[in-house]
């Protein structure tokens, strides 16, 4: 009798806090001031601006006291437990990084399953027993500092690797002698959004870094002008040698990389954010003395067009452009004669768009996506077609790995319910082997990934994946995470989460969209949701769960929408333009106050991508789409789980802080507002210990909003 009252006490209280009849939490106060901006003419409160100084007294005491409550909440979920259990179980094996070639060995990253960073190993062969050179986990047992780099210098007798506090965009290089497995003095810091690319006589590299920031203020001060330097080992970082930079364009990342061959470096100019670049080199000499002073020509001096360098085969340079080829093409040309006039078409222009491409054994490997699956061909260097590499089934090629003077091609391949996995072949990869094959705990058996397409509003065809039990019934019935991003080119290609088994055993549905914004169809599709057309991407995935509910996996009441970043951005554009149609909403990192994103960190990079509030052109369409500008007060908003991390200095914690406080104030019924901030983790960076308690609790969350909350 009890246990029956009990069953219907928790259906009740369920049934309630979905209708939005629970009673509303005790949310700490959050203060507001009194500050209006004007933006052309259109006035605008900002009474949250307080939040943004992440360094007060006043936001740590309301960090604390947010994480208090959300903990507080967290912890009475019954479901957050078996999350928890099941994750560290699904986490737990071993996992390999794609391996790449330098100074005759192989490097790779491998992780032994739950260990808080994966160890930097090498072997001279894919057979050879493999040697760790670096623990991170020594340098920092408790996951605090990241090692974000490694790179091997040509000759493989130093090795030069990247830490960073709490994942941070900020990286210090360091340079570790291989023979003595001591690192050396250097310190090379104020390092950011740059590779280190060493000169071919092994004693020194060029890396992009940006003038040091105001002291305390590294995590969100706005970036100056980014330069490309020279560092010789053993020297200062005062005496590095500034190579490369356009102090007429402020907001322009520059980024330098040395060919396989050591003889030219390649320099790219890019826009921010942007996916056009322009391209330049110098031509160093003799690799084994370089000549630092070589001055440096344009090859592209326009900012029409993605320009992607493949390599070089002796004064040859081969490249991946969208130039009059929205979903790409490979071309080549002299360096002694780099005009776009005389670029020849090696492979030309597909059906479907090149998502990756490298130069391996002599040839060419072309990474395509065919309706957001991986497709890989081979090619002569005259564009001949040579083969197609038969991959392990549907899915996702993530990278690809190989050097010209090498037979070995690497590439990851994964699937929703299919492990990512490294692949190694050899000529035409008649026979591709694993690289230390992953086996997670998690039998998929009696589960499938289908694709659907969904239509817009503006009837655009919208691709979705979905996985669950084969034969789930169709009655609308099955709680469901749509996950989404859509932004920036970046392809969102349905691949295994770790995680993702501990759902979908219990019944649930998990759902990848691939909206306009994304790469998944080449320039085209980016374009038709950035700047003035940035609601195509709302409207697509909106139109996804619709069409969800529409094929009766799910209904409103079992829906959940998860995205990143940009993908944040979705979702509290999404939650505030449909509040009917979700149970409960993860915003993570998100880009939640596009009237302001610019003025912290590198957020000036992404003007290109979202427009800027100080264009009176572009500020209608940010107001109108804007998380923070747009909730309205007595909605009754999804439940909501907001995360962010302390030490994210890409997107600044304060837009998720000023987003909380505001719907904690707009609610307009009992679902949770909540915030979850992680201490020492970045935009995207975790030890494994906290990343699996981060993930348990956003699955207790969204279990507990749609109903799966049964064992």
């Amino acid at each position: 009798m009890k246990i029956a009252i009990q069953v219907i006490i928790t259906f009740l209280t369920f049934t309630l806090a979905q209708a939005g009849q629970v009673q509303p939490l005790d949310y700490p106060p959050s203060r507001r001031v009194d500050i209006i901006d004007d933006y052309h003419g259109t006035k605008v409160p900002d009474p949250y601006r307080w939040l943004e100084d992440l360094n007060s007294a006043e936001t740590n005491a309301w960090v604390a006291a947010q994480n208090g409550l959300t903990f507080k909440y967290l912890n009475s979920l019954p479901g957050r437990e078996i999350f928890r259990k099941r994750v560290t179980e699904l986490w737990d094996y071993p996992k390999v990084s794609l391996p790449t070639r330098e100074g005759g060995r192989l490097w790779y990253r491998k992780n032994s399953g739950l260990q808080r960073q994966s160890v930097i190993y090498s072997r001279p062969s894919v057979k050879s027993l493999a040697t760790p050179v670096i623990d991170p986990n020594r340098l920092s047992p408790d996951g605090s500092i990241s090692l974000a780099q490694i790179a091997p210098s040509p000759d493989g007798k130093l090795l030069a690797y990247t830490l960073s506090e709490g994942g941070a965009d900020w990286q210090t290089i360091h340079v570790r002698d291989l023979t003595t497995g001591r690192d050396l003095a250097d310190a090379v810091r104020w390092m950011r959004f740059s590779r280190v690319a060493w000169a071919h006589d092994g004693k020194g590299f060029f890396y992009s870094r940006f003038p040091e920031p105001p002291p305390g203020k590294q995590l969100e001060a706005a970036l100056g002008i980014h330069s490309l330097y020279y560092h010789r080992v053993g020297t200062p970082q005062s005496e590095d040698r500034l190579i490369y930079e356009r102090q007429e364009m402020p907001k322009w990342f520059v980024g330098g990389s040395v060919s396989e061959d050591g003889r030219y470096l390649l320099i790219q100019l890019r826009d921010g954010a942007t996916r056009r670049n322009r391209l330049y080199y110098a031509d160093l000499g003799d690799p084994k003395n370089p000549d630092l002073a070589a001055p440096v020509k344009p090859i592209v001096e326009t900012d029409d067009a993605l320009h992607w360098v493949l390599g070089n085969v002796g004064t040859t340079l081969y490249l991946v452009t969208d130039l009059n080829a929205p979903k790409r093409r490979v071309v080549s040309f002299d360096l002694r004669d780099p005009g776009r006039n005389h670029w020849k078409t090696i492979i030309a222009e597909a059906q479907f768009s090149i998502e990756d491409a490298a130069l391996t054994g002599g040839k060419i490997a072309l990474h395509y996506l065919v309706d957001v699956r991986s497709r890989v061909k081979l090619f002569a260097m005259n564009g001949r077609e040579l083969a197609t590499l038969a991959l392990p089934g549907i899915g996702t090629v993530g990278d690809l790995s190989g050097r010209y003077d090498s037979p070995e091609l690497f590439y990851n391949f994964t699937s929703p319910l299919y492990p990512s996995t490294v692949f190694v072949c050899r000529e035409l990869c008649a026979s591709a082997t694993s690289f230390e094959a992953a086996k997670p705990r998690f039998n998929p058996t009696g589960y499938e990934t289908r694709q659907f397409f969904a239509v817009s509003i503006d009837g655009t065809r919208i691709p979705y994946f979905v996985t669950a039990r084969r034969n789930i019934p169709l009655d609308g019935n099955s709680p469901t995470l749509l996950y989404g991003y859509g932004g920036f080119s970046i392809s969102l290609a349905p691949s295994y989460w770790a995680d993702v088994p501990a759902w979908i055993e219990r019944g649930g549905v998990h759902v990848t969209a691939n909206i306009r914004g994304g790469g998944e169809y080449g320039e085209d599709w980016h374009r038709a949701g950035m700047l003035d057309k940035k609601q195509n991407s709302f409207d697509d995935f909106i139109a996804v769960a619709e069409d969800l509910i529409k094929r009766g996996f799910t209904s409103p009441a079992k829906l959940a929408i998860q995205g990143r970043s940009n993908g944040g951005l979705l979702v509290g554009a999404v939650m505030n333009q449909r509040p009917d149609l979700f149970a409960a909403a993860l915003p993570a990192v998100g880009v939640m106050d596009m009237l302001r994103y610019e003025k912290f960190t590198g957020g000036a990079a992404w003007v290109v991508e979202y427009g800027a509030s100080s264009d009176p052109n572009m500020f209608p369409h940010l107001f109108k789409h804007s998380p923070l500008h747009n909730l309205k007060p007595g909605t009754c908003s999804p439940a909501t789980l907001v995360t962010t991390a302390d030490h994210d200095d890409r997107v600044v914690p304060s837009h998720s802080f000023k987003y909380a406080a505001a719907l904690q104030a707009a609610q307009g019924c009992g679902r949770p507002a909540l915030i979850r901030i992680e201490t020492q983790g970045s935009h995207g960076y975790r030890a494994t210990d906290k990343r699996i308690a981060e993930l348990a609790d956003m699955w207790a969350f969204i279990a507990a909003q749609t109903g799966a909350l049964q064992p």
